[in-house]
C-alpha cells in the first residue's frame, strides 16, 4: 500500500466519525467509497478506496444517544441470553444488535438494509463505507446452518458478524478496536460464559473449525436484499 492509501484511509476514519459526533456539519457534503472492493492475494482481503465523496448520503441517519451509558441501567444478562437464542430469523437478530450496541455504547444509526452475497468463505461479511447496506457472506452462512444444526449456534454467529459491521457503519473503522467493542458489548450483555462472548473472544469460525474450507467451492448466485429487515419475523431464506 503506498503512502496515499493510508492518507485515504485516515480521512475516512476522521469523516465517518465526525459525521457520527457532528451530523450538522454534512448537510451538502457527505461521505461516501467504495472502500471494500476486494482482492484476493494470497489468501488475504486488499481493500481499496476509489471514491471519498458524494451529495447522496444521509446524515440524520446517524443517533447518537444523548444519555451517557454510565447513567442508564443494563438489563439482566437473562434477558439477551433468551432472546438471542429465540431469535427468529436476521430481523430478530438485528433488534438485539441494535439494542445490545445502543446500551453498552449509546450510539444507534437507522435505516440499515442488509444483502446476502457469495463472498469467498474467510470473509464473514462487509460495510461499503458511507453507505447503510452490510453484505453478508451467504454461503458461510449456509454453512455454519449444515455443520451446527443449531439454531442458537447460528443466531450467535450472526449476531456477532452483523455487530461488527454496524459498528464499522457508526464510524468505528479499525479492525483492532471493532474485535475489542464487539467482546465487551458480548461480555456486558451476554456474560462471559455466552457462545456470543466465546464467539466474539476467538473468531465465529471456531464454529466451523475443522471444515476444509480451502476445498469447498460454491457457486456463485446473484446478491439478494433481505426484505423488511428492521421487522420482525424475517426468516433467513429470502
Amino acid at each position: 500500500m503506498d503512502s496515499k492509501y493510508f492518507s485515504y484511509t485516515s480521512l475516512v476514519v476522521n469523516k465517518q466519525k465526525e459525521l457520527v459526533t457532528k451530523p450538522q456539519n454534512y448537510n451538502i457534503i457527505a461521505l461516501k467509497s467504495e472502500m471494500y472492493k476486494y482482492l484476493e492475494d494470497s489468501g488475504k482481503i486488499i481493500m481499496t478506496i476509489t471514491r471519498l465523496f458524494s451529495a447522496d448520503f444521509q446524515p440524520d441517519r446517524l443517533v447518537r444517544d444523548e444519555k451517557p451509558k454510565a447513567e442508564k441501567e443494563l438489563p439482566k444478562l437473562e434477558n439477551y441470553r433468551s432472546r438471542i437464542d429465540e431469535a427468529e430469523g436476521f430481523s430478530g437478530v438485528w433488534e438485539i444488535v441494535k439494542e445490545t450496541v445502543k446500551v453498552s455504547l449509546g450510539e444507534q444509526r437507522l435505516g440499515m438494509l442488509l444483502f446476502l452475497d457469495d463472498l469467498p468463505l474467510h470473509l464473514g461479511a462487509y460495510y461499503p463505507v458511507g453507505t447503510n447496506n452490510i453484505v453478508l457472506n451467504r454461503s458461510l452462512l449456509n454453512i455454519v446452518e449444515a455443520v451446527t444444526k443449531s439454531k442458537e449456534r447460528v443466531n450467535a454467529f450472526v449476531y456477532s458478524i452483523l455487530t461488527h459491521e454496524y459498528l464499522h457503519a457508526l464510524g468505528h473503522l479499525s479492525e483492532a478496536e471493532v474485535r475489542s467493542l464487539v467482546y465487551d458489548i458480548s461480555k456486558q450483555c451476554f456474560g462471559e460464559d455466552h457462545i456470543v462472548t466465546t464467539l466474539a473472544e476467538k473468531t465465529p469460525w471456531i464454529l466451523i473449525k475443522g471444515i476444509p474450507l480451502n476445498e469447498i467451492t460454491l457457486p456463485k448466485q446473484a446478491m439478494e436484499i433481505v426484505k423488511n429487515f428492521e421487522k420482525p419475523n424475517q426468516r433467513y431464506i429470502v
